[in-house]
């Protein structure tokens, strides 16, 4: 085991006992990561699932356990050494420290507004709080430990160790499909991660599944994923909190500097609850109002009601990625609105930012497999060897239109006149 001198240990609902050893628990009591105690996991997606209210410091510490077990095997092969292998499990620790309040929600109005992501951030805080002085403090070097957190790693022959946290195959993947599924209960995923890790391989600097050993446990593993999205993820319940959650925090912006990230400290500050604290006070009105109103319906589980939808088929390229801009949902929903003839701060687009599927996806890279043959081993994309796959590599994606529910009707049918204007119902199935 990597962790040869314990200093602890947490028991976890999902890999059991999880050991750290002393340098792991300094960092594990430092205010950044004991922040993510007070940051759910899932933002709105407890007021569909009541016990998906895991935070972000359980998944951080599935993810180091997770990646130093995926260090071992890379040890093991003789990829990396043990020195190596202790920073993969720090960066599987601390992978996390730069999520905002309600995770994924915040960082979508932290892209709209600043152009930044929760990786810009875990670099910040690693390199420029607390966490740089406890690392130099135990003989490791902050710059390295912030890359190999965000998969920054360069260099021929190391970028696999990119893949190691936050790879499709990486343990931040994993951990987020055991953890997700367990605390909803929706039973997806209980995939065998011990076995797909103990089916990797490094090949031409990436890392890559086994075939056909490691074939059976990756479908499932990429069909759980699948699974969660479409029941959990993208579930329009679940959507309908998390973009009132999403609308609130990007409207009060304005009024308290949510997004002001320059400053480390005010920025670790912020957690689930004081956000909401800082919403509701609010006084002014116009957008401040707005957004004290929906944190409010929010919090009292008066949720906006999906009056529209759009599934869209296809592969990369035909996905209507207009729709990803914020500036062009915006526009459609003052064009909605006007034709309903209703408030626009009421009506909102929601398009998914994350492809429901991962075997195709739109920066070309495709998930690897190996097969061992007369020649030595050769690597082939798992669409090439999975029928079940490849007849998946065509995502789905939903855009919905919510609303307040008096509106339901009037914007259900203005949605349908300027979605179809638009051009935007073409290779796809409205639903309203």
């Amino acid at each position: 085991m990597i962790v040869k001198r314990r200093a602890g240990e947490v028991k976890d609902p999902v890999h059991g006992y999880i050991y750290f050893n002393e340098a792991e628990r300094k960092l594990i009591d430092s205010l950044p990561l004991q922040r993510l105690r007070r940051v759910r996991q899932l933002a709105g997606s407890e007021l569909t699932y009541p016990g998906a209210c895991h935070t972000r410091f359980l998944h951080s510490l599935g993810v180091m356990h997770l990646s130093g077990l995926m260090a071992e095997r890379l040890v093991e092969l003789g990829y990396v050494d043990e020195d190596c292998a202790v920073k993969l499990r720090l960066a599987g620790l601390l992978h996390d420290v730069g999520h905002g309040p309600f995770s994924h929600v915040y960082e979508e109005v932290l892209r709209e507004r600043r152009g930044l992501s929760h990786e810009d951030l875990t670099v910040k805080i690693i390199e420029g709080s607390v966490l740089r002085d406890l690392l130099r403090d135990e003989g490791f070097d902050e710059r390295e430990v912030a890359r190999l957190c965000v998969g920054g790693v360069e260099g021929a022959g190391k970028r696999f160790l990119n893949q190691v946290v936050v790879g499709r195959l990486s343990p931040d993947t994993m951990d987020y499909i055991l953890r997700d599924s367990y605390f909803t209960g929706v039973g997806f995923g209980q995939v065998d991660v011990h076995r797909l890790i103990d089916s990797l391989d490094v090949i031409d600097d990436q890392l890559a599944v086994d075939c056909p050993g490691g074939l059976y446990v990756l479908e499932a593993f990429i069909i759980a994923r699948l699974e969660l999205f479409n029941a959990v993820y993208f579930h329009r319940t679940v959507r309908a909190a998390n973009v009132m959650l999403s609308r609130a925090m990007s409207y009060a912006d304005e009024y308290l500097g949510l997004t002001e990230v320059d400053d480390v400290g005010r920025f670790l500050s912020m957690d689930d609850a004081r956000v909401e604290e800082m919403v509701l006070s609010l006084k002014e009105g116009g957008e401040a109002g707005v957004a004290r109103e929906l944190m409010s319906m929010y919090k009292a589980r008066k949720l906006l009601k999906s009056t529209f939808e759009v599934v869209l088929h296809g592969d990369v390229g035909s996905i209507a990625p207009q729709l990803k801009k914020a500036s062009v949902r915006r526009r459609l929903e003052e064009e909605v609105a006007e034709e309903a003839g209703v408030d626009p701060h009421y009506v909102i687009v929601d398009a998914p930012s994350v492809l429901s599927m991962p075997v195709h996806p739109k920066d070309g890279a495709e998930l690897l497999v190996f097969r061992r043959g007369p020649s030595g081993r050769e690597a082939l994309k798992v669409t090439e060897v999975s029928p079940l796959l490849s007849s998946l590599s065509r995502f789905t994606d939903v855009v919905r239109v919510y609303t307040l529910s008096e509106h339901r009707s009037a914007v259900a049918e203005a949605c349908g006149k300027v979605f179809s204007e638009g051009g935007l119902l073409e290779s796809s199935s409205p639903r309203a």
